[in-house]
């Protein structure tokens, strides 16, 4: 895994600015570096040396050095397309992933990233004609981001990168403060950072005379096949899988493995006998810390288990190192309780595979069995009614039903925005100080919601998710949480061929009986005992909830929510209230208090200082390299 920048043209001092947006990312490629420059661009690289350790250096270069490659991912399929190109008359200099990219480019253009399987973000340079071709891959696993700037492209794996270059000037971008407050992260391509944008996955584009144009290469469509059985559907996810496993665990360096206590990554680590594996958790309880779980599976499954029981005081230390390694502010508590896992993983191994994607690839959220669950409500009772009741509920206490009736009432499209809903336009009028930038975040759904119009409910859902939170979220934190730590993180569930066989499975084998990911359950049942194969999900636990009832944290919220950059933005005595009806056990509002508290700690990292960027304590400042 690595990371990459560059800009196109030519400005002063340009040698040590590329030098400033390399070494900002130093955590993605501690073990090498690497640089190409012309009259025409600047590239720069951070290399963690997985494939290919002694000659897989980078630039890249075809063969007669016209093409200039900077690579950062994993092709699982390197060996077969590198053999393919051999016979169709290219040679090789290294034995890496890399270089099969450029030949392939060579070869076949932009229809090479069709053939390609793995995760990768990638900038190819041609010297002729000065373009510049750039990709990102099919669900999102790898990060790319860009801006232009006084006609010239300025691009890296990490918004961090992109500040370093003189030519930017930082202005917050208000419309992405709206989203974020419903989202809980930054809907793509939006950043926080007004003229920088994400390339979006499945996306590549081309830079060339000045101007960005981007095509879609790919999308994760569904196509259930009626008639196929469930037997059929457990064999073909446990094939398909088992196949894509032992692809993402080719490596010249040791792998290891995530493992909690759901589904997904002990499915992973059943492939690991003799390996090792990591958990942690919090002393909180069985409900936030899943160790003890994990260590009677890696008991049976004869794994070396490795775990770290977080503190309270530990995790909150870390929180600001973190949202300053996300880039942009993520209220997924979880974010943090995994930064410590891949700390943990990467003080023995350089590599982990972890479970992600297979929630949206296979139905395995709880809000997916809605549809099922308010059928008959809806079928029941008139929409005018619901409509009523829920508007009654919305000013009731918490108490039992509340909910069913006031997210019973709306259609799928009305209510669900993904796995996360912090608060909707009329809340953020109320507590956003400039309330002219609210949007209600369905209207951010509308374009993929339409493109979907004839799927069921249940797919709907799963179709949202993959394009926006487990892009915003999920692989975001992911990407991010793993490079700090310098540690590659692979994700053989968001795997082309797993997704093709994921898309024909039937709802009703996905989501049945109540029971979510079920095909996916089954196929994991002839691996797993049945206990771990079956258990609820609980995602990633972080005690947040209890810590805001704690007077300690919560005179810690309250002197951010009271703080200047607080009355910057909000109406500061409103989101007190909703911290302290929290504090009084008043209300659940620990959610909607987070995201703002990880919103205020994040600005002041990044525009605190509007002359640099506020490094927390434990981020060390980039060294000279060039």
């Amino acid at each position: 895994m690595c990371g990459l920048c560059g800009f196109t043209g030519s400005i002063k001092d340009g040698k040590k600015v590329l030098e400033n947006m390399t070494d900002v990312i130093t955590h993605r490629g501690p073990d090498s570096f690497g640089y190409y420059t012309d009259d025409s661009i600047s590239m720069g690289f951070r290399r963690l040396s997985i494939i290919d350790l002694d000659s897989g250096h980078q630039p890249i270069y075809n063969e007669d050095k016209t093409l200039v490659l900077m690579f950062n991912g994993e092709i699982y399929n390197y060996k077969q397309l590198r053999e393919e190109l051999i016979s169709l008359g290219h040679s090789f200099s290294t034995h890496t992933d890399s270089e099969v990219l450029i030949h392939s480019f060579e070869e076949w253009g932009e229809k090479m990233l069709n053939r390609l399987r793995g995760m990768f973000g990638f900038a190819i340079y041609n010297i002729k004609d000065k373009s510049i071709f750039i990709a990102r891959d099919f669900f999102g696993i790898k990060p790319m981001h860009y801006a232009v700037i006084d006609g010239n492209l300025v691009y890296g794996s990490e918004i961090k990168s992109i500040l370093e270059y003189p030519g930017y000037k930082k202005k917050f971008n208000y419309k992405a403060l709206d989203n974020y407050l419903s989202f809980q992260y930054v809907v793509p391509p939006e950043t926080f950072f007004e003229g920088i944008y994400c390339l979006m996955p499945g996306h590549f584009m081309w830079f060339r005379d000045g101007r960005v144009t981007t095509t879609r290469y790919f999308e994760p469509t569904f196509k259930p096949d009626p008639k196929l059985t469930i037997d059929e559907a457990i064999d073909k996810i446990e094939d398909v899988f088992e196949n894509s496993v032992n692809a993402h665990k080719i490596s010249d360096v040791e792998v290891g493995c995530f493992l909690s206590s759901g589904v997904d990554s002990s499915y992973v680590s059943t492939y690991f006998a003799d390996q090792k594996t990591f958990t942690v958790g919090f002393d909180f309880g069985e409900r936030y810390n899943e160790i003890s779980w994990a260590e009677g599976l890696s008991k049976e499954i004869g794994v070396d288990h490795h775990t770290h029981l977080i503190k309270s005081e530990e995790f909150w230390s870390a929180v600001p190192k973190v949202q300053y390694h996300m880039d942009q502010p993520l209220a997924d508590p979880s974010c943090i309780a995994l930064y410590f896992v891949t700390k943990l993983a990467s003080e023995y191994v350089k590599v982990a595979l972890s479970g992600e994607g297979a929630d949206e690839l296979f139905g395995g959220y709880t809000v997916y069995n809605e549809p099922h669950v308010f059928k008959t409500y809806q079928k029941i009772v008139p929409q005018k009614l619901r409509y009523a009741l829920a508007r009654s509920a919305k000013k009731w206490p918490h108490i039992k039903g509340r909910g069913y009736i006031m997210r019973g009432a709306r259609k799928t499209e009305d209510k669900f925005i993904g796995n996360a809903f912090m608060y909707d336009d009329e809340e953020k009028r109320a507590i956003l100080k400039d309330n002219s930038i609210v949007t209600r975040p369905q209207e951010l759904c509308k374009k993929y919601y339409d493109r979907v119009k004839n799927y069921d409910e249940e797919t709907k859902m799963q179709y949202l998710d993959i394009n926006l939170w487990m892009v915003g979220d999920i692989l975001l934190k992911a990407d991010r949480m793993s490079m700090a730590n310098s540690l590659e993180v692979r994700v053989p569930f968001l795997d082309k061929e797993v997704f093709e066989v994921a898309r024909t499975i039937p709802t009703k084998y996905r989501i049945a009986h109540g029971t979510t990911k079920y095909a996916m359950r089954q196929a994991a049942l002839r691996h797993l005992p049945k206990a771990t194969a079956e258990k609820k999900k609980l995602g990633f636990p972080v005690p947040t909830r209890v810590w805001l009832r704690d007077k300690k944290y919560y005179e810690v919220v309250k002197t951010a929510f009271t703080s200047d950059t607080a009355k910057k933005f909000f109406n500061t005595d409103l989101i007190v209230s909703y911290l302290d009806d929290h504090f009084n056990n008043k209300e659940d509002n620990s959610r909607k208090v987070w995201t703002i508290y990880v919103f205020l700690l994040w600005y002041d990292i990044f525009f605190g200082d509007e002359e640099k960027i506020n490094r927390p304590e434990g981020v060390t400042e980039p060294s000279n390299t060039l």
